[in-house]
């Protein structure tokens, strides 16, 4: 006789072959797996009166679902059933998760498992007999083999964590192999469950999604795959985020007749992902405090430099015109020196406007702004700045950018002239395979690569680079200067900002 060990479904796999010839997915018309077991299955109501009562029960109990549907059942069973299950029956209806226990029942004589649901105002009575370890036809183990591994194969080809069969016909659930006994925490396994129980275990805010979900697709008639996510009670109350995939089967009149599954646990990974977006969100929130402390730095910058120096100058030139129009004595040279200062002012305007306006590109190029930076900056600081460039063909470049692109190497040149005290500094812009490169090195302090990263400047570079789905990397050390360099994908710039 060939012993089936139900939790071994990789073996039955590996057995497939020599039994069975497999066939294509959407062909399986085995037995549900259901009807291979030996599971009784009842459900009463309130007053014990019997409301279903399937084929494995007249069998057990000996007793056909004629002669005792609507019937109590304790007057049914007064004089043999043991007040042990009368006991555990009571019991359950006063839980909302399943009770499971084994009794010997005298009468019968033979051990009975058995696990009770109280669902939707009803009790539900799942159980096995020691009399009866298999199903109608004992002399035929080879077919039960047949639909275990079928079934198997069916199922693996979707997971092999929390298994079990739908039918949709009398709208029980079969949990296959101790699954939900394992990762839901039910007492459970290789037993009947009401379909109601499963929908009372979906959290109430993904409740009417999911089974409506379920029901277009099942009422299509054509798609055999059912997969959705949601929150899955457990037996403590507790909900696990889990991915719940079927393969639906239909009959030749294309009516759903069952549904084989498996429930994955999947908590770890939408927990994690919350925990990324999170972070994603707390990084952009950070990239845009940092560019807007950048924007009121440079404005509080222009509205100093208006105020305590362009207006001092203007009052100026304002006074030695006043002084002309009150006398003629020294005339002309009045008026050169207003004319002086307002020059100064000019070239102040005109200093103000470079940082904040890049000529366009296409009239002088990206890379002739950028000569043009460093020879106004090296005109009034005392350091050397150089300019290399290789394989870069601008009219390549879009617009958006060789503007910030621009900005960065502004930026980064005013962090050297602030904080590094460099005397050497040099600027390389490359295209290296499918990457355009962009790197700022100075021989100056350097810094201490963690708390550089935390800065307002390097997060508003960081911001630019990653606007072009960029990455900006640092290499520095005290008294070693400092290197930038920033990598845009050559695939990627191409495209629109992110």
């Amino acid at each position: 006789m060939i012993n089936l060990n139900y939790n071994m479904p990789v073996q039955l796999l590996l057995k497939s072959n020599e039994v069975i010839q497999r066939k294509s997915i959407t062909s399986y018309q085995g037995k549900p797996f259901i009807e291979t077991m030996t599971n009784g299955y009842f459900i009463v109501d309130d007053k014990w009166t019997v409301k279903y009562w399937n084929k494995a029960a007249e069998k057990l109990l000996g007793v056909s679902e004629n002669e005792i549907a609507g019937k109590n059942l304790w007057q049914q069973f007064a004089k043999s059933i043991p007040v042990e299950f009368y006991a555990v029956y009571h019991k359950a209806f006063l839980k909302d998760i399943p009770v499971h226990f084994q009794e010997y029942w005298v009468e019968m004589d033979a051990w009975f498992d058995v696990a009770t649901w109280y669902s939707e105002d009803a009790l539900c009575v799942s159980f096995k007999s020691s009399n009866h370890p298999y199903p109608e036809n004992p002399a035929n183990p080879q077919e039960r083999l047949n639909t275990l591994t079928e079934l198997y194969r069916f199922v693996t080809e979707i997971t092999n964590d929390c298994l079990w069969e739908w039918d949709l016909g009398t709208n029980e659930i079969f949990w296959i192999d101790g699954g939900h006994k394992r990762v839901f925490g039910y007492p459970i396994e290789n037993t009947l469950v009401p379909a109601g129980f499963w929908k009372s275990c979906i959290h109430p805010d993904d409740k009417d999604r999911v089974l409506l979900k379920l029901r277009e697709i099942i009422n299509q008639g054509n798609e055999c795959i059912w997969e959705d996510e949601y929150r899955f009670k457990k037996s403590d109350g507790t909900y696990n985020y889990v991915c719940d995939r079927g393969h639906i089967m239909y009959d030749e009149n294309k009516i759903a007749t069952r549904i084989i599954g498996a429930t994955q646990d999947i908590s770890k990974r939408v927990l994690l992902e919350k925990k990324l977006s999170s972070q994603k969100m707390e990084q952009q929130h950070a990239i845009t405090r940092a560019v807007m402390t950048a924007m009121e730095n440079d404005r509080a910058s222009i509205g100093q430099e208006i105020h305590d120096n362009l207006g001092q100058v203007m009052i100026v030139a304002k006074m030695y015109m006043q002084m002309v129009q009150k006398s003629e004595e020294n005339r002309d040279v009045n008026i050169s020196k207003a004319l002086g200062y307002i020059q100064e002012v000019i070239d102040v305007i005109r200093k103000i406007s470079k940082t904040l306006i890049i000529p366009p590109s296409h009239i002088i190029g990206l890379l002739n702004n950028i000569r043009i930076l460093i020879t106004d900056v090296m005109a009034v600081h005392s350091i050397k700045i150089e300019l290399h460039e290789t394989s870069i063909v601008e009219s390549e470049l879009p617009h958006e950018l060789q503007v910030n692109i621009f900005r960065i190497i502004q930026e980064q040149v005013n962090n050297i002239l602030k904080h590094s005290a460099a005397s050497r500094a040099s600027i390389e812009l490359r295209k290296h395979k499918d990457q355009i490169v962009l790197s700022i090195k100075d021989n100056g302090k350097g810094c201490e690569e963690k708390k550089e990263k935390k800065g307002v400047g390097i997060i508003n570079i960081k911001s630019r680079v990653e606007l072009f789905h960029g990455i900006v990397s640092i290499h520095s050390q005290p008294g070693k200067g400092y290197e930038l360099e920033a990598v845009f994908p050559l695939d990627l710039i191409s495209r629109e900002p992110a």
